[in-house]
């Protein structure tokens, strides 16, 4: 919305009231900054010397009560508010799209409150680094096994947002099964808690209506995480498969048996150009790595069979060197001069389907999107397994677009992710696995569920009737 002087300073003054003078920001430079996440167009925009879209202010509360007051007066004006963590997200969750509005950044509320041994349970606030939340029950001889390339950057509350998932989920699971309980400030300020354990059957899940709402419902504050003891044992291997088709009937057959903590497939686009630089794989086909965890004795184990499994299906085994490698490396993929960036056009579109899909959707979006744009790359790997199916991370890369104007640029982009993500959803995949939909995906949403989107389309005119949480994101 539009303000004029008078209603602007209001609203700023009432913010002040709510938060402290101090914690209320506007400052061009402070706004800019909290329009802009990993969203390759809000990159392209700055690059550009182009403003990207800035929220109007920017509140930094310190605890849930500051957030519900925050609320109460959004909602009042009907101006938008947009949660604000790390800024690590690649989709645009975080863009102000609509035109100014709040920027709530979480990061004061940072404190662990309870960390309950016998129970294996911590609890903190939603804008802790998850980094400093991991060390913290590291100390103690613990972790989360939530083990994100974003761990450094993220916050807990960004990660519950897009329901997100780590390098260990194919033994761990993603944060929602991680999460025991959360703790939810609707636009109306009122203060919800969800069940104080995970599994009941007093009802439905509540905490599954927010875990992964990013934002549209209202904003998380608290939550509270299993622990896991710290592995006696953690052994990595290197696999070079002849294919996808191969790697991935291996990992399945492991998965029939035992779960490995870590398991990574990349295509040979991949192999040959990222885990060459960064592991040192030098030749094609379809390299793996993987982890098995656990007490010492069952993870050489489980080690012992998964060399077996590899090797029936065809993967050259390659010792630890390579697995350990990767997993120091873990987030220098990450790391500028290793990760793609502008000038560089890109775009993450991951996708989940079962077994007998998902090699069929890798083929499906590579075709479309390299036979229809010029000097791009479809990339691919696999790197979170169930029993039933597994997510493919795919990426599109133009190293030098000659398409440089930003609103063409924008438009090409667009084109791009359309192209993918149609061809994933024809082909039996999904929106997304665990970035969230954010801005870029949004549109999709639609696609995928059809007259079923009324049930999302339903819990936020319930929870949030004048829209003012994070509009036009996730489709809602």
């Amino acid at each position: 919305m539009e303000m004029n002087e008078i209603l602007w300073t209001t609203i700023r003054s009432e913010l002040e009231d709510a938060v402290g003078p101090d914690n209320v920001d506007c400052s061009i430079a402070d706004r800019i900054t909290h329009g802009v996440d990993g969203f390759w167009i809000s990159h392209m925009l700055v690059a550009n010397n182009r403003i990207p879209p800035m929220p109007d202010f920017v509140v930094r509360p310190n605890s849930t009560e500051e957030v519900a007051k925050v609320l109460k007066i959004a909602n009042y004006y009907k101006i938008s508010v947009i949660p604000f963590g790390g800024a690590s997200g690649s989709q645009g969750g975080i863009v102000p799209v609509s035109g100014g509005g709040i920027a709530i950044d979480m990061k004061r509320m940072s404190r662990i409150l309870e960390f309950d041994e016998q129970s294996n349970v911590v609890t903190c606030e939603t804008g802790i680094n998850f980094q400093q939340l991991e060390w913290y029950v590291n100390e103690r001889g613990y972790s989360t096994m939530h083990i994100p390339s974003a761990i450094t950057c993220g916050t807990v509350g960004g990660f519950l947002a897009n329901n997100g998932m780590g390098v260990l989920s194919t033994k761990y699971g993603k944060i929602e099964d991680q999460c025991i309980s959360v703790e939810m400030v609707l636009p109306s300020g009122q203060i919800l808690h969800t069940a104080p354990v995970p599994k009941h059957s007093s009802g439905p899940d509540m905490k599954a209506l927010f875990i992964g709402s990013e934002g549209t419902f209202g904003i998380m504050t608290k939550a509270s995480f299993k622990l896991f003891k710290l592995p006696e044992a953690r052994l990595f291997r290197g696999f070079l498969f002849p294919d996808l088709t191969s790697g991935i009937a291996a990992v399945r057959e492991m998965l029939h048996e035992y779960k490995p903590s870590l398991i990574r497939l990349y295509d040979e686009s991949e192999t040959t150009s990222i885990i060459k630089k960064i592991v040192g794989v030098g030749r094609k086909g379809a390299f793996m790595n993987m982890g098995v965890e656990g007490p010492r004795e069952i993870a050489e184990i489980e080690l012992r069979r998964s060399i077996e499994i590899c090797a029936k299906h065809g993967g050259e085994d390659m010792g630890s060197e390579y697995g350990e490698k990767w997993w120091e490396s873990r987030v220098t993929f990450f790391y500028p001069d290793h990760v793609f960036a502008y000038p560089q056009m890109f775009g993450t579109i991951d996708t989940l389907a079962r077994y007998s899909k998902i090699e069929n959707i890798y083929w499906a979006m590579k075709d479309a999107i390299e036979s229809k744009y010029d000097n791009v790359r479809f990339l691919a790997h696999f790197s979170h397994w169930y029993d039933w199916g597994a997510m493919m991370y795919g990426r599109f890369v133009v190293n030098n677009p000659t398409v440089v104007e930003p609103i063409e640029a924008i438009r090409l982009h667009n084109q791009m992710w359309q192209t993918g993500l149609h061809a994933a959803i024809q082909a039996g995949g999904v929106v997304n696995d665990h970035h969230g939909t954010g801005l870029k995906l949004g549109k999709f949403m639609k696609e995928q569920y059809g007259s079923d989107m009324f049930v999302f389309e339903g819990l936020k005119k319930m929870f949030d009737p004048n829209g003012i949480m994070n509009p036009y994101k996730m489709g809602v």
